[in-house]
């Protein structure tokens, strides 16, 4: 097993990527059940929480969700040195979104240490509109895919929230 130090600590990228990847998509589809059920029992339509956003010029809750899950996807895809998968941005209700995470998490799950460990000094490159960003494999997971990941799951926590879902830390970290 390849390990990278972290002050005194030896982890795994795998360690350090997948199992963290897995628990907050979990914990992302615990908070949109919260939503939903919120939405239920206060009579409101589930496109008004779905199109929700924090300020205008921000991204509603289900691009948030979206974006979320393809961090998880092409990330660990990407530290394994596989192309990843794309999935169709089309969901439109809390079922469909169900649906993705569902589908994110499998294809998560699907990858070993074997696969992961070992990718610090991989060659990381992500398509962008103004030409590719270029990483190694530690500093992509420290510094590019776990705080992007994690600012569009705390996005969508912070929607729901602000829209009067009752939800709370535990919600956002889970059961330990």
């Amino acid at each position: 097993m390849h390990a990278t130090t972290v002050g005194s600590t030896r982890i795994s990228m795998y360690a350090a990527s997948v199992p963290v990847l897995l628990r907050y998509l979990g914990n992302l589809r615990a908070i949109l059940e919260k939503a939903e059920k919120h939405a239920q029992a206060k009579n409101l339509d589930p496109a008004v929480l779905l199109g929700s956003r924090l300020y205008p010029d921000m991204f509603p809750l289900t691009r948030q969700v979206q974006i979320a899950s393809d961090m998880a996807k092409s990330g660990v895809s990407r530290l394994a040195g596989e192309e990843p998968p794309k999935y169709e941005d089309t969901e439109t209700s809390f079922s469909d979104l169900y649906a993705r995470l569902d589908k994110t998490v499998a294809h998560v799950k699907r990858y070993t240490p074997a696969q992961i460990d070992g990718s610090e000094e991989r060659d990381i490159a992500i398509p962008t509109r103004n030409g590719p960003l270029h990483f190694k494999g530690l500093p992509y997971l420290t510094q590019f895919l776990l705080p992007n990941f994690f600012f569009h799951v705390t996005t969508a926590y912070g929607i729901l929230r602000h829209n009067g879902v009752e939800l709370g830390k535990s919600d956002y970290l889970g059961a330990a």
